[in-house]
C-alpha cells in the first residue's frame, strides 16, 4: 500500500471534510509518468457562491517518481490496477490510500453471483415463514 497526496481545489477540500466523497469505481492510471485518480466523485460544496468544481473531474496524484515506476512494474503485469482504498486527512493534506489490486476472474464472479442469489432465496424464504 502506498500513500499518495492529491491536487485539489478549495471547494473539494470544503466537501471532503463534510464527508461528500464516493470512492466507488474509482482507479489510478499513469501517464507520462504522472499519476491521475479518475472516477473519484467529491460532491460540490453547497455554500459555494462561484467557483464550484467539476464532481467528476480527473484528479492528479502527488508521488515520487520511484514509486510511480514501482508500483507502474506491478500494474503492467496481467491483470493488475492501481485502485484507491481510502481518503483521510493528514496534518491538514488529504491523503489517499493506494493499492495494487487483481481483478476478478471470469469464473470468480459466476461464483459471487451464485452466492449472492443464493443468499437472497434464503431471505426470501425466512420472510415468506414469519
Amino acid at each position: 500500500m502506498v500513500e499518495a497526496g492529491i491536487v485539489l481545489k478549495g471547494t473539494e477540500v470544503k466537501s471532503l471534510r463534510l464527508g461528500k466523497a464516493n470512492l466507488s469505481d474509482s482507479y489510478v492510471r499513469v501517464k507520462k509518468e504522472e499519476a491521475f485518480m479518475y472516477n473519484f466523485h467529491i460532491s460540490q460544496y453547497s455554500f459555494a457562491a462561484y467557483g464550484n468544481h467539476d464532481p467528476d473531474r480527473v484528479r492528479k496524484l502527488l508521488l515520487h517518481k520511484q514509486e510511480i515506476k514501482r508500483l507502474m512494474g506491478k500494474v503492467n503485469e496481467r491483470g493488475f490496477t492501481l485502485v484507491p482504498l481510502k481518503v483521510y486527512f493528514r496534518e491538514g493534506k488529504v491523503k489517499v490510500e493506494l493499492a495494487v489490486a487483481k481483478g476478478k476472474k471470469l469464473y470468480d464472479k459466476r461464483e459471487a453471483l451464485k452466492r449472492k442469489d443464493e443468499r437472497r432465496e434464503m431471505e426470501r424464504a425466512t420472510k415468506r415463514r414469519k
